[in-house]
């Protein structure tokens, strides 16, 4: 008997260290990502382009993603920024829901786990665009989002304004320049201002600036010492953060590959239904960032369906006990229940057709 525990111990070690091997370059590139994105650049100057049209907007916010990579720890306060500076509500929805998997570090991650199963690489991509593409575009039917929303947020976002005069413009575009809502998380004293960090940058604008010198014509911040001091704190904080959470989800994918009754296992990951329904109650209470829960998913490829390992990575990032608690800095608890379901029902009918007609 104490052979076999030893032997068991050892087993689970050895795919608790494979795991953290494969994984940790990833969150590394994710985290230096998340930083320059907090650090240099202007989003703003990006979502002003996209198109009012709700489902197109929705489609559009879907993608950003691609271009400012941040996983689901960092998609949280950029969705909140943008509302907060009167982005489009399916834009912003459809950005928070699909930004964790629509960027390049994390379709390199899940290529790189399942570059034997090409179309899990494609169909997380795929999926992830329509469910929250839908669910932006759902939410587009609530003329005023303010009900739904913390009151915080709510009471931050810019209401319509009449006509302004040439100086009162002026001041509306320093004020949204000082006052952005990007916001630097685990500062003493809670979430900080990033102006308010950054001593060489934030300038208040004189009056009667003309055009050029009041608006900023690139997406990209200036490089400064201070900014360079807040990628690395960023990145610190963000590592500390992230990093537990994965030492975590690798011994737990580790304990369960090892620990659990291989019929148990064989049961839940071979029904069409009940793999899927294990699969999305496992990526909402393991939590596992998504810059590495592809390799999370791998260690199950070989007794869970194609369908039940898609519902893990599509699910997963969008919503899980982490991501609730930071989604309710901007929405009131009915509004991430409504998120929760919508997510869960798109994601369980289309990885249940993977099941059903692609085996």
């Amino acid at each position: 008997m104490q052979p076999a525990l030893t032997n068991q111990l050892n087993n689970a070690f050895t795919l608790f260290l494979s795991l953290l091997v494969e994984a940790i370059p990833f969150l590394l590139l994710g985290v230096l990502f998340s930083g320059l994105l907090l650090g240099f650049v202007d989003e703003r100057k990006l979502v002003s382009r996209i198109p009012r049209n709700p489902l197109l907007g929705a489609f559009m916010g879907s993608l950003i993603g691609f271009l400012f990579p941040v996983c689901e720890c960092g998609n949280v306060p950029v969705a909140r920024r943008l509302l907060m500076q009167g982005v489009p509500a399916p834009v912003a929805i459809g950005f928070l829901l699909a930004a964790p998997t629509i960027n390049p570090v994390v379709i390199w991650a899940t290529w790189t786990a399942f570059r034997d199963q090409p179309e899990i690489v494609v169909l997380r991509v795929v999926f992830s665009l329509i469910t929250a593409t839908i669910i932006g575009w759902v939410f587009s039917a609530q003329a005023d989002l303010r009900p739904l929303l913390h009151p915080s947020v709510a009471r931050a976002i810019p209401l319509p304004k009449p006509e302004l005069s040439e100086k009162e413009l002026v001041q509306a575009n320093t004020s949204l320049l000082l006052q952005s809502g990007t916001f630097m998380l685990g500062q003493p004293g809670g979430a900080m201002p990033i102006e308010s960090l950054l001593k060489d940058d934030w300038k208040p604008l004189k009056m009667g600036k003309t055009e050029k010198t009041s608006k900023r014509s690139s997406m990209f911040h200036p490089v400064s010492k201070e900014r360079l001091r807040l990628l690395l704190d960023s990145m610190v904080q963000e590592l500390r953060e992230l990093g537990g959470v994965l030492v975590v989800g690798s011994a737990i994918a580790a304990i369960i590959q090892v620990g659990a009754p291989r019929e148990l296992i064989l049961n839940l990951g071979q029904g069409p239904v009940s793999s899927i329904l294990a699969m999305l109650l496992l990526a909402a209470v393991v939590s596992i960032c998504s810059t590495v829960d592809a390799f999370f998913a791998l260690s199950f490829a070989s007794t869970f369906t194609s369908g039940s390992l898609l519902a893990f990575l599509v699910f997963g990032p969008m919503i899980d006990l982490k991501g609730i608690g930071l989604m309710l800095s901007i929405f009131k608890g009915r509004a991430v229940i409504y998120l929760m379901i919508l997510a869960a029902q798109l994601t369980f009918l289309m990885t249940l057709a993977v099941n059903l007609y692609l085996g």
